[in-house]
């Protein structure tokens, strides 16, 4: 147990440039905080001691920010870096070395039974505020964009962006016209639109002022 802790203070060092010393770490990284709490938690939920698990995970969201239900099965080494709002589902399987950002979900996507969370295999890093929903895989190697929402499969050493997510990146070479991940921006639509109405008005007060010369022009003679 107490190599495994030691494994996870190394993995912050060698993750975040800001961790200082240990002693910083261990009492100020509600990442790491979250994952010990997560291990006995899932110890007690193999042992069929749900409710317990259940109230352990719940304290440990309520002081760190992180939900992780007891379910859920992790690997080494993960690395949650500000971890606040991150939500990691009951039938989630996660691998070692994974790198997980604030905001993340791995989330189901309705009621179904059974396996219905991701699976993330080895190094795969989950950028801030990605959605990676359902009983998909992401592939070892694999990074998932901020702000994407994953509903399909990702194969390995691929990165994967956008809303819903799709592959950009596969083998270290750009997928082309693949990538079509930008959101719509109702302001600056309304904003263009009025522009064009304002255009249009514009030309038909000329279009009027011009007439209404021709027609004074025309009584003055």
């Amino acid at each position: 147990m107490f190599s495994r802790m030691r494994e996870d203070i190394r993995c912050i060092f060698d993750q975040d440039p800001a961790a200082r010393s240990t002693f910083e770490v261990v009492l100020t990284y509600s990442g790491l905080h979250a994952i010990w709490s997560h291990r006995i938690a899932h110890v007690l939920f193999k042992k069929n001691m749900h409710f317990a698990a259940r109230v352990l995970s719940q304290m440990s969201r309520f002081f760190t920010g992180i939900e992780i239900h007891p379910g859920a099965k992790i690997g080494r080494r993960l690395f949650i870096d500000h971890g606040m709002g991150i939500v990691i589902g009951e039938t989630c399987e996660i691998g070692d070395d994974v790198t997980i950002y604030q905001g993340v979900t791995l989330g189901g996507t309705g009621k179904e039974k059974g396996k219905r969370h991701p699976t993330l295999h080895d190094k795969v890093l989950v950028a801030t505020g990605a959605k990676v929903l359902g009983n998909i895989i992401i592939g070892e190697n694999s990074k998932v964009g901020a702000g994407s929402v994953v509903l399909k499969d990702v194969p390995a050493e691929s990165t994967v962006v956008g809303i819903p997510g799709k592959v950009v990146i596969s083998n270290g070479v750009r997928v082309k016209d693949r990538l079509n991940h930008t959101l719509p921006d109702p302001v600056s639509e309304m904003c263009s639109s009025m522009e064009a109405r304002i255009l249009q008005l514009e030309q038909q007060l000329s279009d009027l002022k011009i007439e209404k010369q021709i027609r004074d022009e025309k009584d003055e003679l």
